[in-house]
């Protein structure tokens, strides 16, 4: 299994892309498979596209060494940026961008606000993984994100979409956002993944030792994340093929405020703990973590709030699409910054 998964990652952005346009192919000339694919669904939760990211999130979350959580909890510095940077800097940029480039569209102004409140518990794992992070720390600050996410989602959607754009004479939506769809989210696809990489882990090694576990498990499941990884973008971007090629620009206006969010939570992120002497492992952590999202929870509460063909949900749609292939070139540039700096 591993010279495929050395091949498969060495040219991971030329799959990333085929598997876009395949998705798109699929949306636009088959559009009864996405309403296929909308059938199977539980609630809000579709339930393909749950098993493409709880598959995706496995193998990152069963190497984890949970037994060093208690130490990294420990570092008050790393643990403070990172919850500065998604919850104070991400949140109000998020918004600010929304203004500036959608405030003549109040829907899809609200819909990329949802998405900057939902801090990333999902594929920032993957993310951080493929570009040499920390394990340990990322796990740590994702759970965090679902904590802060449970406790205050609710609130900084009533304040960012009902209180703010109000005031600014945007519009008024009187969104109410419930903390059990928030709490639903979080264990679906963090809870799941997350419980299923604790217990193989803890019960493997119990029974097969450590070196078995680290030298036979994990190279076998670890091809499983990026194999997960394309079917879920293949499946994300056959939901609204059809949509993307009909309407081009609204793509594109949506997609421009994302890309500069991404690229300025990265850079933003990593220098600054660059300049706190920060080392590689933990900055790409707290870099990734801060710069995803939680497109999940914000497509699953724009669908609950405004319905499935709603301009909110369709935000919340192209936001992973955007993600993936700006995500997967912050890799690159952060792989490439490690050599640059942090090279001694």
């Amino acid at each position: 299994m591993q010279p495929k998964l050395k091949f498969l990652d060495r040219f991971l952005t030329l799959w990333i892309f085929l598997a876009m346009v395949v998705g798109i192919g699929l949306g636009y000339f088959f559009p009864n498979i996405s309403n296929s694919t909308n059938t199977l669904t539980a609630g809000t939760t579709n339930i393909p596209l749950a098993i493409g990211l709880i598959l995706m999130m496995y193998p990152p979350l069963a190497k984890v060494d949970y037994s060093l959580l208690p130490k990294a909890l420990k570092d008050k510095k790393t643990i403070g940026i990172s919850l500065f940077l998604n919850w104070v800097i991400g949140t109000f940029l998020m918004f600010g961008l929304a203004i500036l480039f959608l405030r003549n569209q109040p829907e899809y102004m609200s819909g990329l606000i949802l998405i900057g409140l939902a801090r990333c518990i999902a594929m920032v794992i993957v993310w951080n993984d493929l570009a040499k992070g920390n394990r340990e720390y990322a796990a740590l600050l994702v759970a965090l994100n679902s904590i802060f996410q449970i406790v205050s989602y609710s609130f900084l959607v009533w304040l960012f979409i009902n209180v703010l754009p109000n005031k600014l004479g945007l519009g008024n939506f009187n969104v109410t956002v419930s903390m059990k769809a928030v709490t639903e989210s979080v264990l679906i696809y963090l809870g799941i993944p997350f419980a299923a990489g604790y217990f193989s882990r803890y019960f493997l090694i119990k029974s097969k030792g450590i070196e078995w576990y680290n030298r036979k498990y994990i190279p076998m499941i670890s091809p499983i994340t990026l194999y997960a990884l394309l079917f879920t973008i293949v499946l994300m971007f056959s939901l609204k093929g059809d949509k993307i090629i009909a309407l081009p620009m609204d793509v594109i206006q949506i997609a421009i405020p994302l890309i500069i969010y991404f690229i300025v939570m990265f850079f933003t992120s990593f220098y600054i703990n660059k300049s706190l002497k920060v080392p590689y492992d933990k900055n790409a952590a707290i870099a990734f973590t801060a710069t995803g999202n939680n497109f999940e929870l914000a497509i699953a509460v724009a669908i609950s709030v405004f319905g499935i063909h709603s301009p909110q949900a369709f935000v919340g749609v192209i936001g992973p699409l955007v993600e993936v292939p700006v995500l997967i070139l912050l890799v690159k540039a952060s792989l490439w910054m490690k050599q640059k700096w942090y090279s001694n």
